[in-house]
């Protein structure tokens, strides 16, 4: 886990164990979060009636981490399955999708088609993948929200077996996704993060699910 070709706050390079878990092949779509405001009675994000964001199989866009959180939840007590938001360690081991020592889950190169921007479209879920691990877009599209706090140092100091962040922050973990940055494809190491009340055009999330 780690890289040493970016920011200071993916160091030390160490070897993570986490346990084993499932996690969805697509970021939650608009389809799937329409169904989620319905039958919760949930209050839709920013964007949601902006025509060029309400295309069904566009990841939803503009969730906050309670947002995230609290979907999780009811499609938990919807199916009676353990859902929740990955892990920062679990997101990027199911980046590279079996890989190691990659800049990316297809090798070290970018594509040619690698630059994006504000400007850029918002692709359907499935466009970029799928991973070795049959995961899409986990690289290209919105970032991710992950469950943990954020903290830059936090790597010279997390246990190497299932690290679940530290206790207490103000800014939350995303993972993946470039869709508006200049390069719209991310390191499977890079790491970002948000305050969890925040609703950004650029922040979805995915589901996982843990297995015992």
């Amino acid at each position: 886990m780690g890289s040493n070709n970016g920011s200071a706050n993916e160091t030390p390079i160490r070897p993570v164990w986490v346990d084993s878990f499932a996690l969805g092949e697509y970021p939650v779509t608009n389809k799937e979060y329409a169904l989620f405001i319905k039958m919760k009675e949930h209050s839709s994000p920013p964007f949601w009636k902006e025509p060029k964001y309400l295309i069904p199989e566009h990841p939803v866009i503009g969730t906050s981490w309670h947002d995230a959180i609290t979907y999780c939840d009811w499609l938990k007590e919807l199916t009676g399955k353990p859902y929740r938001l990955p892990t920062e360690a679990e997101h990027e081991k199911a980046a590279r999708g079996g890989v190691e020592g990659s800049e990316y889950c297809w090798g070290n190169e970018l594509p040619s088609n690698h630059l994006g921007g504000r400007n850029s479209y918002l692709t359907i879920k499935g466009t970029e993948g799928k991973n070795g691990y049959n995961l899409y877009n986990m690289s290209e599209g919105v970032h991710e929200w992950c469950a943990d706090w954020y903290d830059p140092t936090y790597y010279t100091i997390s246990p190497n077996r299932n690290p679940k962040g530290p206790n207490r922050g103000s800014r939350r973990v995303a993972r993946g996704g470039s869709w508006r940055h200049l390069i719209r494809f991310t390191r499977c190491a890079a790491r970002s993060s948000l305050a969890p009340e925040k609703q950004f055009s650029d922040f979805g999330f995915r589901c996982a699910m843990s297995i015992c």
